[in-house]
């Protein structure tokens, strides 16, 4: 009997000590899965600190371009009106006319523009399509069909004749208009005795600064002072791929 109970009691300590190791495993285990709760939710708050930061750096970053954008567009059009500072204009290598363009008459006379002489009269006060059309024709009317500039070299397509010549430049003179704005005539002079080709030709693209031109006004003759009093007629070119329709849009998105 004596050694039954002590078989009972040395049981009941067994099972009392295995109570005890479980009930310890079990706060390490709830403890170090609250521990990694607590990291958890702090790797998540700091990822969503760092996605917020992220969203909110690049939130600031588009305001600050579409500021910058909205800046340099409001100066590029006002250059482009004529509207800028002596000390903008910077002189231009003969390359930033660099190509093959084409006299955009022709699109005058087929009637091709007429859409661009529409809108510009439903923009404006001064006149109406007919009379945009008439002052157009006398500014854009020339025998010069095309020009092809490559480095220094000019090609004059006229009356389907080709001549070339090289150029070279001659500087700038500023223009003072009558409507109080002011324009920059891009001034080259030929080098070689060609005596079908002029002696100067002038290039007015709205801009006062070297860059690629998309469209520009040419002026051309013998007498470098008398071209600079030519505001009247100033034929003007597009590159040659674009067609009569991609002109006339590219003209009324000015």
């Amino acid at each position: 009997m004596m050694k039954f109970s002590l078989v009972k009691g040395f049981s009941f300590v067994v099972f009392g000590l295995m109570l005890l190791v479980g009930c310890q495993n079990s706060d390490a285990a709830n403890e170090q899965s609250e521990e990694n709760n607590v990291d958890a939710e702090e790797t998540h708050d700091h990822s969503n600190e760092t996605e917020e930061d992220n969203a909110h750096k690049q939130e600031e970053e588009s305001e600050h371009d579409h500021e910058h954008d909205h800046s340099h567009d409001e100066e590029t059009q006002e250059i482009y009106d004529g509207y800028f500072e002596d000390s903008q204009i910077e002189d231009r290598e003969l390359s930033d006319w660099e190509g093959d363009w084409q006299s955009v008459y022709p699109y005058l006379q087929d009637g091709t523009l007429d859409e661009v002489f529409e809108h510009k009269a439903e923009h404006s006060d001064e006149m109406n399509d007919e009379e945009y059309k008439e002052y157009y024709q006398i500014g854009y009317e020339t025998n010069l069909d095309r020009v092809v500039i490559e480095e220094n070299l000019v090609s004059f397509f006229e009356n389907g004749e080709e001549n070339s010549a090289e150029y070279t430049y001659d500087g700038y003179e500023i223009l003072n208009y009558e409507a109080g704005n002011r324009g920059v005539r891009f001034i080259y002079e030929r080098v070689e005795d060609v005596e079908e080709l002029p002696q100067y030709i002038q290039f007015s693209d709205h801009s006062i600064f070297p860059t690629k031109a998309d469209h520009y006004h040419l002026y051309w003759g013998d007498d470098r002072e008398a071209l600079l009093d030519e505001v009247t007629n100033w034929p003007t070119y597009y590159p040659t791929e674009m067609d009569g329709r991609d002109i006339a849009h590219e003209m009324m998105a000015h």
